[in-house]
């Protein structure tokens, strides 16, 4: 089983760059509470989502998308008497895209920075981190961040895994040791997919992704931790922002937003569900 799920994951990083499907549709009888004014399409909640991030975001071996992250997007859709629509998309292309009103939130665990934050509204709620993965039986002893001097390390491209492998590089030759030799890939599944063949000997990528495929017995997860920092929704539209804002401080109240993130075993955000960005 985990290898045919596997196997959906790679073979979505295979498929067309734009794979738009609505999932479901909103409540009937529900009245929108984001009016379509601050919307792309009328009544729709449009989404992108890179699903190459098992268990946050993941196609499963029927081809359907799946995780914490799309159960999240689907609640939120629901709550918002919106139907939710998806675009699957490679990461590079989504802060672009949400500028361009392609769609109008970006679900796919944005770290946050206050760089993004100017330049769209943010919405932190997921508490998220840095993590290498070495190949199987880690060969080359990787334990510590010394330990990739001189490594070749793969991560997708534009992300701010890609930003921090960059900085753990600047910081070893600072150091007087080797660099890191960083290649990049359009998402993470090719990057494990170049770690299991050989052509990288460590990837970085998000805490929850390197300890899925750590448990099972795929890539150990020989460093986590690292740079800890929010994960966040991202839209346009302050307005939207303000009322998915409210949508988690209701999941919280209601004890779904525990049980969600307990189902899938990840860190909870423990502050207040805030917007930041441009008023």
């Amino acid at each position: 089983m985990r290898r045919l799920l596997l196997a959906a994951v790679l073979a979505a990083a295979a498929s067309p760059v734009f794979a738009p499907a609505a999932s479901a549709q909103a409540p009937a009888g529900c009245t929108p509470r984001v009016a379509n004014a601050e919307l792309i399409k009328p009544g729709t909640l449009v989404m992108s989502i890179n699903p190459t991030l098992p268990p946050l975001q993941f196609v499963n071996a029927q081809g359907q998308l799946q995780g914490l992250r799309y159960d999240l997007g689907m609640e939120i859709a629901k709550r918002l008497c919106l139907t939710p629509e998806w675009v699957r998309i490679e990461f590079s292309a989504m802060i672009p895209g949400l500028a361009a009103r392609r769609w109008d939130m970006i679900n796919t665990g944005t770290f946050f920075t206050p760089q993004r934050a100017q330049m769209m509204q943010m919405l932190r709620y997921e508490n998220a981190a840095v993590a290498l993965s070495a190949a199987r039986g880690n060969p080359l002893n990787i334990r510590s961040v010394d330990d990739l001097a001189g490594k070749t390390v793969g991560v997708e491209l534009g992300g701010f895994e890609e930003g921090r492998t960059r900085a753990l590089s600047a910081d070893l030759v600072a150091r007087g040791k080797a660099a890191i030799t960083i290649r990049t890939f359009d998402n993470f599944a090719i990057a494990f997919q170049a770690l299991r063949a050989g052509q990288v000997q460590a990837v970085t990528s998000v805490d929850a992704v390197a300890a899925e495929y750590d448990q099972r017995g795929d890539f150990p997860r020989v460093l986590h931790g690292l740079f800890p920092t929010p994960a966040s929704l991202a839209m346009r539209s302050r307005v939207l922002a303000q009322e998915v804002a409210k949508v988690l401080t209701e999941m919280k109240a209601d004890g779904s937003y525990d049980a969600l993130f307990d189902r899938y075993g990840v860190s909870k955000y423990t502050a207040g569900f805030e917007v930041v960005g441009p008023q």
